[in-house]
């Protein structure tokens, strides 16, 4: 009996400490502090609040706005952005930047509606894909073109189209340099290359 713990004290027909109705356990007392269970043993409490956040490292702008956690102990109210289902368009091909916050999946990264119009086949060189449209254009769309013909000469000749109505030439017709031939009082022949 000396090594029995005293759970209830009796002094002169009066209860002075009575533990014996007690009913907390180590689970129920915080993590550290001393107590006595209903036997009269002493014990150490190890309720952590259900959690041990003492090694949490989650910041404010890590957790949505207005929701709360506890991080190292205290509680944290959040400030990261719930941007749902927002669509980020992209307006320059060097890229856009995204804005910070939490987003739920259900959103795309868009092409702005200008060049989105203009993304068509036509537009795009043939044998050239973009973004998975494969392009028809040949290059001579529009295309306003002009034959001449030019008659040979002796000086450098620069042939372009005649007005601004044509863009290009679609051929040069040069024609034939003529030559003749004559005896001459020598006893040879004359080769005259016509020509200005």
């Amino acid at each position: 009996m000396a090594n029995e713990h005293v759970n209830k004290v009796i002094y002169g027909g009066e209860t002075l400490i009575d533990l014996t109705g007690d009913t907390a356990v180590a689970t129920d007392v915080l993590s550290g502090k001393k107590f006595h269970l209903k036997s009269g043993a002493q014990a150490t409490g190890s309720c952590t609040y259900d959690a041990d956040t003492s090694d949490a490292t989650a910041a404010a702008s890590e957790i949505l706005a207005t929701k709360t956690a506890y991080v190292n102990g205290s509680k944290v109210t959040g400030s990261m952005a719930n941007r749902g289902g927002n669509n980020v368009t992209v307006t320059d091909k060097t890229g856009t930047t995204i804005p910070a916050g939490f987003y739920d999946g259900s959103g795309k990264a868009v092409i702005d509606s200008t060049s989105a119009t203009n993304l068509v086949a036509q537009n795009i060189r043939e044998g050239v894909t973009i973004l998975s449209i494969e392009g028809t254009m040949s290059g001579s769309e529009d295309m306003h073109a002009q034959a001449k013909t030019a008659t040979p000469a002796t000086t450098q000749q620069v042939i372009t189209p005649d007005s601004p109505d044509y863009n290009c030439l679609s051929q040069v017709t040069v024609a034939a340099i003529p030559v003749t031939r004559t005896d001459n009082a020598a006893g040879g022949v004359t080769c005259t290359i016509a020509g200005s």
